[in-house]
């Protein structure tokens, strides 16, 4: 995969406190990528350094091979803020066509993208429509054609689907899902389990501090799964271990079990269910892999 963002001892301070301090990493093209971490980590200032609106203290950032701030990465990289809105006065059409323009489309080009970037986010019947007309999930909808203007390459979303209910969370989840193939996505986000769904790299920032996670938790010789049963059966560990396959278990928190097997056994997640099935055990999850949650907290 080609790389499209290298980000190499990059530090950002503030007077003496560091919001960001030797974070270095690599983004591909073709993944989705999750950056994590509590309030205050660095996220925000990450991003505003990616979109060119901070300069960094110290390092160094390319994008598609460019540094930061060339002329050829005008319309490349776009972001949305957690906050982002729109005029309240101006239909849909309007407001994105106005936006296209800004980005030196002809009038009539802007109105196709305004039109093309709708039919994306699923509003293609919403162009006249106000945004004080649409619900909340609509509006974050919207906000979304937005940073999707203009073809870019990479997007960065913060918080794309917070304050949304759960179907609205969904649509969300299923416009970046259907746009991965074309467009790599960095989503900034406190739900795990949303990016679990679609992360396939992860970026944990602590105060200031990088550490990069792989969704593929396998190690050559040995694979994971976790499984998360609907109730705690007595010697549930001793139990799994005797399952053919298996290399160790352990659990990571109340009826959840993390289990290592030879890598070369087949469709063992079947197996295991069978297992399951024959101890009467009800199953709630079962995940390839570590949860994001064990992978970034857990402690060996």
């Amino acid at each position: 995969m080609n790389s499209l963002i290298q980000v190499n001892n990059l530090s950002k301070h503030f007077g003496d406190k560091y919001a960001l301090n030797d974070v270095s990493f690599e983004v591909k093209q073709g993944q989705t990528v999750a950056l994590v971490g509590p309030n205050g980590a660095g996220k925000t200032t990450l991003f505003s350094i990616l979109c060119g609106y901070l300069r960094p203290s110290s390092g160094s950032v390319s994008i598609m091979g460019k540094p930061l701030g060339n002329p050829s990465l005008f319309g490349t990289l776009s972001a949305l803020p957690q906050d982002a809105t729109l005029d309240p006065r101006f239909s849909l059409q309007k407001q994105l066509s106005f936006y296209a323009r800004l980005q030196g489309l002809s009038l009539a080009n802007a109105t196709n993208e305004a039109s093309r970037v709708l039919e994306l986010v699923g509003l293609a019947d919403n162009h006249h429509a106000k945004i004080s007309e649409l619900s909340h999930g609509m509006k974050k909808r919207v906000c979304i054609a937005q940073a999707l203007i203009g073809e870019p390459k990479i997007v960065l979303l913060d918080e794309a689907t917070a304050g949304l209910d759960p179907l609205n969370a969904r649509e969300i989840r299923h416009v970046i899902a259907s746009l991965s193939e074309d467009i790599t996505f960095i989503l900034s986000s406190h739900d795990l389990a949303e990016l679990e769904k679609l992360c396939d790299h992860v970026l944990y920032l602590n105060q200031g501090q990088l550490t990069t996670h792989d969704r593929d938790t396998s190690t050559g010789s040995s694979q994971y799964v976790t499984l998360t049963l609907i109730d705690s059966p007595r010697n549930a560990i001793e139990q799994l271990k005797q399952l053919n396959g298996v290399l160790h278990v352990s659990q990571s928190q109340n009826k959840e079990y993390i289990i290592e097997y030879q890598a070369n056994f087949e469709q063992f997640d079947i197996h295991l269910l069978k297992y399951c099935h024959k101890l009467s055990w009800q199953y709630r999850q079962l995940v390839n892999g570590h949860t994001l949650e064990n992978q970034l907290f857990q402690k060996d």
